[in-house]
């Protein structure tokens, strides 16, 4: 049950967002950038991730918001990666990401009968990106520091393949 609120409230956070900016797109206002991407690695292990911009432009200050996770013999676990980031770039296309987020970890282990846990962690993101000008094939390239209860992890990494709209 808990697992579904989860993903339901992750879902109404995406929908909101995205409606939100693309009201603004058919009012005339320029938006910033938004893509949607794949993420092996990272906060999410295995993530669907939306990510945009808070202002009107390609760069700067923005948010993710993901949902990922796994399921092996009774035993899975959902991720959901929120995170601040910023983006610097000159050329429009090339970009230096920097970012830190929490991510919150339902877990559901059947085998054992202990029903579901819940953690969450803390991850920063350094790393590159590489978007379009207007619309297109988006990729990430990132180290991942991740830290909590179970220590800290300097040299986590993922990579990303997405879209930019």
């Amino acid at each position: 049950m808990r697992k579904i609120l989860l993903i339901t409230i992750a879902l109404i956070v995406i929908a909101s967002v995205s409606r939100a900016q693309s009201t603004g797109a058919q009012t005339g206002a320029t938006t910033g950038a938004k893509s949607v991407y794949f993420e092996l690695g990272g906060p999410g292990i295995a993530s669907f991730n939306y990510d945009f911009r808070f202002g009107k432009r390609q760069d700067g200050f923005g948010a993710r918001v993901g949902f990922g996770g796994f399921y092996i013999e009774g035993d899975g676990a959902l991720y959901l990666p929120l995170a601040i980031n910023y983006l610097a770039g000159k050329d429009g296309r090339n970009y230096f990401e920097l970012g830190a987020g929490v991510t919150p970890v339902v877990i559901d282990d059947e085998v054992d009968g202990d029903g579901i846990f819940s953690s969450t962690f803390g991850h920063l993101s350094f790393g590159y990106r590489l978007q379009p000008a207007t619309s297109g094939f988006t990729f990430r390239a990132t180290i991942t520091p991740v830290f909590g209860d179970f220590g800290f992890f300097p040299l986590y990494a993922g990579v990303s393949f997405g879209y930019k709209f």
